[in-house]
C-alpha cells in the first residue's frame, strides 16, 4: 500500500503543475472549442492538454494504479488504488475568465476517496485532505461553519447543460430560495464543495454531478465536518447535498421536498 503522505504529495504537485499550463493557456488564444453533451457543454484543447499533463506525471510515478479523468482516460489498475480527475472543472468559467475554476485530483480506494487535492490557480489555494485526518487550505485546518438555522445558510448549487433539466433545476430552486439566506452559482462544483469546508458555504447540493467533480471536493469538505448525502431518484440523475452538520437533516430534506414539488409540476 502507498504511503498516503506520497500520495497526497504526488497530488499536489502535479495538480500545480496543470494550474500552471491552464493559467498559461489561458493568457493565449484558444484554437479548438468544441462540444460535449450540448451546445453549452463545452471542451477545449486546455481540458486535455491538463488530462495528458495529469495522466503522464501520475503514470511514470504511479504506472499500475487506475485512473478515471473528465476528458476520457479510463485505464484499470492492478493496486487497488484509482485516480480520478478533473483536469479543469469550470471551463466555461476558464473561457470567460470567470475566476472560479480548478484542478481537481482524488486517489481512491476500496473504501473510497483516500486523498483530496482541489487547485485554484486564480487564488493560489490549495485545498486538499486525507482520510480520517482533516482537510487544509495552505497549511490552515478547515472546518465547516456551524449556521444556527436553515434560514440562515448561504446554499452552493449547480446547473445542468441542457435547457430542459436546467428548467426543471430552476423550479426546484424557486422552492429552496425562500428557506435559506441566499443562494450562490459559481459554477465549479469541486470548488463549492471545498467552500463548504471552508464555511464560505453553508451548503451544496446538485444534479447531474459527476464521480470526477466531486470525489476530491467531498472529501475536503467532509473531513472539515460537513454532512453529505446522496439525494433520492428525481428527474435527474446523480444528485448531492452536503451541508454544515447543524443543519444538514433540514438541508436535505428541503432538498428532497423542493424537487419532489419541481416534479409534480412538470
Amino acid at each position: 500500500m502507498a504511503d498516503v503522505d506520497d500520495l497526497l504529495s504526488l497530488a499536489t504537485t502535479t495538480a500545480h503543475d496543470a494550474g500552471r499550463l491552464l493559467l498559461d493557456g489561458q493568457r493565449r488564444a484558444r484554437t479548438t472549442i468544441e462540444t460535449k453533451t450540448t451546445a453549452t457543454d463545452m471542451v477545449t484543447e486546455m481540458d486535455r492538454a491538463a488530462e495528458a499533463s495529469i495522466l503522464s506525471a501520475l503514470t511514470s510515478a504511479r504506472p499500475d494504479d487506475g485512473f478515471l479523468g473528465e476528458e476520457g482516460t479510463d485505464r484499470p489498475g492492478t493496486t487497488g488504488l484509482r485516480w480520478v480527475v478533473d483536469p479543469l472543472d469550470g471551463t466555461t468559467n476558464y473561457l470567460y475568465g470567470f475566476p472560479a475554476w480548478s484542478v481537481s485530483i482524488a486517489v481512491e480506494d476500496g473504501a473510497g476517496a483516500l486523498v483530496g487535492v482541489v487547485h485554484d490557480p486564480v487564488r493560489h489555494e490549495t485545498f486538499t485532505a486525507v482520510r480520517g485526518a482533516g482537510s487544509w487550505c495552505d497549511g490552515l485546518r478547515l472546518t465547516a461553519g456551524q449556521p444556527a438555522s436553515l434560514a440562515a445558510c448561504l446554499v452552493g448549487t449547480g446547473f445542468a447543460y441542457q435547457a430542459d433539466r436546467r428548467a426543471w433545476q430552476a423550479a426546484a430552486l424557486a422552492h429552496v430560495l425562500p428557506r435559506v439566506r441566499d443562494v450562490r452559482r459559481a459554477g465549479s462544483a469541486a470548488l463549492d464543495l471545498c467552500w463548504v469546508g471552508a464555511g464560505r458555504l453553508d451548503a451544496y447540493y446538485e444534479r447531474g454531478i459527476q464521480p470526477w467533480d466531486s470525489a476530491a471536493g467531498l472529501l475536503v469538505a467532509t473531513e472539515a465536518g460537513a454532512v453529505s448525502a446522496p439525494l433520492p431518484a428525481a428527474t435527474l440523475p446523480e444528485g448531492l447535498a452536503v451541508a454544515a452538520s447543524t443543519v444538514a437533516t433540514d438541508f436535505f430534506a428541503l432538498i428532497a421536498k423542493a424537487e419532489t414539488e419541481a416534479d409534480a409540476a412538470r
